[in-house]
């Protein structure tokens, strides 16, 4: 959970632990536990190395939401900008054009509401 809250946020994790049900929990319990206390938790990468290979697969595989949420936890990972768009340039390459093309589009979203949050 530590770990989990120093990528996504305090509020992120907050909201998803108030929105869990019986019936996901276990689903909640699996995640926390496997890819935040076992793969993003591990030390051959750093957060912002698996920020920005968690970024490029999410946005293979279309993966709308997960790619927003990602892009916004940069914040606390490392991964700037243009390590974004790095990875993204791969996804166009490896995984096809429209994908990265959508999430690029994702991520200039949440780059906007991250800088009227900093505007304030």
């Amino acid at each position: 959970m530590t770990t989990r809250r120093s990528v996504l946020g305090d509020v992120h994790v907050d909201r998803a632990g108030a929105a869990t049900t019986e019936f996901d929990r276990p689903f909640q319990e699996l995640i926390t536990e496997a890819a935040w206390g076992h793969v993003w938790s591990r030390p051959a990468l750093t957060k912002r190395e698996r920020s920005m290979i968690t970024i490029a697969l999410l946005a293979a595989l279309g993966q709308d939401d997960e790619v927003a949420m990602h892009v916004r936890a940069t914040v606390n990972t490392g991964a700037t900008r243009e390590d974004i768009r790095e990875a993204l340039l791969h996804v166009a390459i490896y995984a096809g054009v429209p994908a990265a093309n959508h999430a690029i589009k994702i991520a200039k979203k949440v780059f906007a509401e991250l800088d009227a949050e900093k505007a304030g």
